[in-house]
């Protein structure tokens, strides 16, 4: 299948650069949801089967333009949320959650305090990419969170971690793979940087 994952669009607690990964988490600001809009008019012409949310209303704000374009309801799978950040909630110093995450790299049992663990995070993300694969569409749409995104890309894509950590990964950014969960995941584009693979 193809599969567009794609970042929800701006928050308040992006402009505020608070860690807000806790249910229900804030709406979009003005600029979100404009960004929500282009991302209708981006995808609006695949052939979509189904859109997916996380439960964090951000993502459902984000989608809800193309879903009514399209006429799909959308499905939410909680998990496709946010790592969370557990302790760290609401904090505008990043550093701690940041080293957290990439300290999964070489240890996936070392938990957030208060959050998630690696090997739990990449558990219930690889659970809600296995539902959509599973239910059979030839395409469709994942709306997700940037660290969820960073980190279970990394780890499905069978590319080095340079490629994302050298990359930009923004509010309402569109990440394009094909695959399944059996077969593996290959990336396709990122944002509209076409990958080449050897």
């Amino acid at each position: 299948m193809r599969l567009f994952l794609v970042r929800h669009g701006q928050t308040h607690a992006n402009v505020a650069r608070q860690l807000d990964t806790a249910v229900p988490g804030l709406d979009l600001t003005d600029e979100g949801r404009a960004q929500a809009r282009a991302l209708a008019d981006r995808l609006g012409d695949e052939d979509l089967g189904a859109i997916y949310t996380s439960d964090l209303v951000r993502t459902q704000q984000t989608a809800a333009p193309l879903a009514q374009l399209l006429g799909l309801e959308m499905v939410v799978l909680p998990g496709l949320r946010e790592i969370q950040a557990g302790d760290y909630e609401m904090s505008t110093d990043w550093q701690p959650y940041i080293d957290a995450v990439v300290r999964w790299r070489e240890d996936p049992a070392h938990t957030i305090p208060g959050g998630d663990s690696g090997a739990a995070f990449m558990a219930r993300y690889d659970e809600a990419i296995a539902r959509i694969a599973s239910d059979g569409h030839a395409s469709a749409v994942a709306v997700s969170h940037g660290a969820a995104m960073r980190v279970w890309c990394s780890a499905s894509l069978g590319l080095d971690a340079d490629f994302f950590d050298g990359r930009r990964l923004d509010n309402a950014h569109v990440v394009t793979m094909e695959g399944d969960p059996e077969s593996g995941w290959r990336l396709v584009a990122w944002g509209d940087e076409p990958v080449t693979h050897g």
